[in-house]
């Protein structure tokens, strides 16, 4: 394929896995790996496209500060394919807990695929994804719960597991409905973890720009995804398992890429 081409399937994959769209964009941009000016375009339009896929902010910056773009892309790639977050957050669940998970979760998932002792609790985040069919599958029971009982069950469940698609200093990009399950746990007394695998945490900067495209601030609302506050999450499951929250944001994995936080140009704008 073209490199150009390639470039364009990579944007235009909406839905994609996080980590499949990462070790997309690295091959894609690999394409550019002589030609810095188009390494910086090409990255520009991939945040662009896929504004809240913290993996891929964390694999861009990286590209584009590398002496050597192309190895450092591969590189990173491996890191978010090579991921053990899952079996991490697998031995850390407490014993026959009751836990509840929002949307589908792509790292929480496997994880509670891997226990056969909790009690599940999923949340509808309204994409009309059924986990519970999939966990069914491996003998996993699941009680589905619609978007209406979410507060209800954030106060009877032990654990309530959200997943950050992007997270930073202060804050976490996480499915619809997940800031009300952590305020319900959190009013509940109830433990609230917060997944944050390889690729998630960013730097401030860089996550205030994700975050931006992905959620107008006046009106959250009309989001696909839910801003949630750090100060209502007490530990970040990280490869290393649960850690305090300062020590899980801490240690983003990728620098700061000014070129980055500059938003894309896109055919037909105009830009004074």
């Amino acid at each position: 394929m073209h490199p150009i081409e390639h470039l364009r399937y990579v944007a235009r994959a909406g839905g994609a896995d996080p980590v499949d769209l990462a070790s997309e964009a690295a091959h894609a941009l690999g394409a550019f790996d002589d030609d810095p000016a188009g390494l910086v375009a090409a990255a520009r339009q991939l945040v662009a496209r896929h504004r809240a896929v913290g993996p891929l902010w964390w694999l861009c910056s990286r590209v584009l500060v590398a002496p050597e773009p192309m190895a450092e892309g591969l590189a990173a790639a491996r890191e978010l394919e090579a991921d053990p977050t899952d079996g991490v957050l697998a031995a850390f669940l407490p014993d026959e807990a009751r836990v509840l998970i929002v949307g589908w979760p792509a790292t929480v998932v496997p994880a509670l695929a891997r226990r056969g002792d909790l009690d599940v609790l999923a949340a509808d985040d309204g994409t009309g994804v059924d986990v519970g069919r999939a966990l069914a599958r491996v003998d996993i029971p699941v009680l589905d719960v619609p978007s209406q009982g979410v507060g209800a069950a954030a106060a009877t469940a032990e654990v309530v597991l959200l997943e950050a698609l992007a997270a930073g200093p202060a804050a976490a990009l996480c499915a619809p409905g997940s800031r009300s399950a952590a305020a319900v746990a959190r009013a509940a007394g109830r433990t609230v973890w917060l997944v944050a695998g390889v690729g998630r945490v960013l730097p401030g900067p860089t996550y205030d720009a994700c975050a931006a495209g992905a959620v107008d601030p006046d009106e959250p609302w009309e989001a696909d995804l839910d801003v949630v506050p750090l100060d209502l999450v007490d530990r970040v499951v990280r490869t290393e398992g649960p850690v305090d929250v300062a020590t899980g944001v801490a240690s983003p994995g990728c620098p700061v890429a000014p070129e980055l936080l500059v938003p894309a140009r896109t055919p037909g704008s105009f830009q004074p």
